[in-house]
């Protein structure tokens, strides 16, 4: 039985990046995911030496790049006019993605409305033209769960003409914003999910998801105003059903990376090393 490869976002580490895939691979990990919208990894400042010096370090590592996070923060792509520079900037980190080896770049679109109005055909526009770029270049925009619940996600994926814009499936989100059921989210999402997030969560005061992304779009993961309603907690703490979640993975056939996210708390390394031993004792994985 093949096993699930496991990534680690690098950039919680909090270290430079060459002692970060260092600290990758001592943990044990198969790949990284990189964020790649502002300073040095940003697509306007990695010239093809420094594309050059960061794919031989991660190498060098026994590492590959599971995705690249491409993450452009705000309202996403449901403001109308915002929207062609977030798209040609999306497309340039399509090609980055491409140049260090990797087929995924995941974002979040903002939350897709329930009523099939204005919102809702800006998010297909702007998700139109980036699936058809991704498509022509074998890759994948992953959209991450969490804003609204998956049976919407897959309609407005099956409304798209391409499938350059897929899944990158997070089961936390989907336990912390929406309450929503992420190991019924792998069977709803089964055609699309192309990269997950490994983390866990509680969901402490249910709302309106369009509250907590906007919360995220004006004060990011660090809005004081986010305690209120969820709380990111290690691997095994929350409420995801890990157990019958790896086995809806492999139920579908995904045997992709497991890529592990920790947003806050006071030692992210830590946690995302016990994350590691975590999944790899794992029965299911």
């Amino acid at each position: 039985m093949d096993h699930f490869k496991i990534g680690i976002i690098s950039d919680w580490l909090r270290l430079p990046f060459r002692e970060s895939m260092e600290a990758c691979a001592r943990m044990g990990a198969d790949g990284v995911q990189l964020y790649a919208v502002e300073g040095e990894m940003a697509p306007e400042n990695m010239t093809a030496a420094r594309i050059a010096e960061k794919n031989d370090i991660i190498r060098s590592n026994g590492l590959t790049v599971s995705a690249l996070c491409g993450d452009l923060g705000g309202h996403g792509f449901t403001r109308r006019e915002e929207n062609p520079a977030k798209i040609q900037r999306s497309k340039r980190i399509v090609d980055l993605a491409l140049e260090m080896g990797a087929h995924v770049v995941t974002t979040h679109i903002g939350v897709i409305p329930a009523e099939k109005k204005d919102t809702y055909k800006i998010l297909q526009e702007a998700c139109g033209e980036l699936a058809e770029y991704a498509h022509e270049n074998g890759a994948w925009f992953a959209i991450e769960t969490g804003p609204e619940p998956a049976a919407r996600l897959k309609e407005f994926l099956d409304s798209l003409s391409s499938s350059g814009v897929a899944v990158n499936l997070d089961p936390a989100n989907l336990v912390m914003v929406t309450d929503d059921d992420p190991v019924q989210a792998v069977y709803t999402l089964k055609d699309y999910i192309v990269h997950t997030h490994a983390k866990d969560g509680i969901l402490l005061r249910k709302t309106d998801p369009q509250i907590i992304y906007d919360f995220f779009a004006e004060g990011g993961i660090g809005d004081l105003r986010l305690d209120e309603y969820f709380k990111e907690v290690p691997l095994g703490q929350g409420k995801v059903d890990f157990d019958a979640w790896l086995k809806a993975l492999r139920e579908i056939g995904y045997t992709g990376f497991l890529t592990i996210e920790r947003e806050v708390g006071s030692d992210p390394a830590a946690d995302i090393g016990m994350a590691v031993d975590f999944l790899r004792s794992h029965p299911a994985f």
